[in-house]
């Protein structure tokens, strides 16, 4: 049986977190969080761009639900979904172990840009016709986290 991702998370933090403290020391906040967020952005948009090439799906909706569905495994996450369309897929995470678990570390700030900022970055994978929208999470102390995801034409905003 595979590793679910919530425990690759938890696997992946006993690294990354002294690591990012380590270079926030050396480098500053703004600076190394810049670094974290270009490395790990890169690595999620390529993950992006394999599943989407491997479902090779054209209704957005059943894509991006089937995906999300792998992040919620091992009851990681509780949502509601809003809307699923061919071109849209619109959900609400309301409880988010990601969330509980950098918390218990006391580290919420780096949970979100260790686990959170990925998701725009894979989302960039999934083409240029496809938007994230999200002004909020749990990791940041919102109720909920509201992620849009939509299709849109021409591949411009």
């Amino acid at each position: 049986m595979s590793v679910s991702v919530i425990e690759q998370a938890k696997i992946q933090a006993q690294v990354l977190v002294p690591l990012v403290k380590a270079l926030r020391a050396e480098l500053g906040e703004a600076r190394a969080n810049a670094m974290v967020r270009k490395a790990l952005g890169d690595l999620y948009r390529g993950f992006g761009e394999e599943f989407w090439k491997a479902k090779n799906e054209t209704d957005l909706g059943k894509a991006v639900s089937s995906a999300f569905k792998t992040y919620a495994r091992d009851d990681a996450l509780a949502y509601d979904v809003i809307a699923q369309t061919e071109d849209a897929f619109a959900f609400d995470v309301t409880r988010c172990a990601y969330a509980e678990f950098y918390k218990e570390l006391g580290e919420p700030e780096l949970g979100f840009l260790l686990v959170c900022t990925a998701d725009f970055a894979t989302a960039e994978g999934f083409g240029p016709d496809v938007r994230l929208t999200r002004t909020q999470t749990i990791m940041q102390g919102a109720d909920h986290c509201n992620f849009r995801y939509r299709r849109v034409s021409g591949g411009s905003q």
